[in-house]
């Protein structure tokens, strides 16, 4: 059975530990708008699987590719964008089949030949 992942399950504290930074950090990351734990009646930070998967992401920006905070913001942004315009796409995509048409063919042709222009060798 599976969780639900915007669920608030791991405080501060079991975070820092289970990602080797401080709580300071995690803070910080909350300041800046690259994470939103949710949180209790009492104020304690609750990070749902989502947000850990998130952490992960960011993380591997700033540990790997040396990414600082306001790259880690833009790169989330155009992120955030890329799946809106994905699932947008989707949708446009059922409509087509629910209408009995193929949405891999423009009615202008114009896909096919670009893609054929892109396929040809350079001279």
């Amino acid at each position: 059975m599976r969780t639900d992942g915007r669920q608030g399950a791991y405080m501060i504290g079991v975070v820092s530990r289970r990602y080797g930074i401080h709580p300071q950090t995690l803070r910080l990351y909350e300041k800046e708008g690259l994470l939103k734990p949710s949180r209790t009646e009492g104020k304690t930070r609750l990070y749902s699987e989502d947000d850990l998967e998130r952490l992960e992401f960011i993380l591997n920006l700033t540990r790997d590719l040396g990414v600082n905070l306001a790259g880690i913001e833009v790169i989330l942004q155009l992120r955030e964008q890329m799946h809106k315009i994905q699932g947008e796409l989707e949708r446009a995509t059922r409509k087509l089949q629910a209408a009995g048409l193929d949405p891999s063919v423009s009615p202008t042709g114009l896909v096919k030949s670009v893609s054929r222009e892109l396929r040809k060798p350079m001279r």
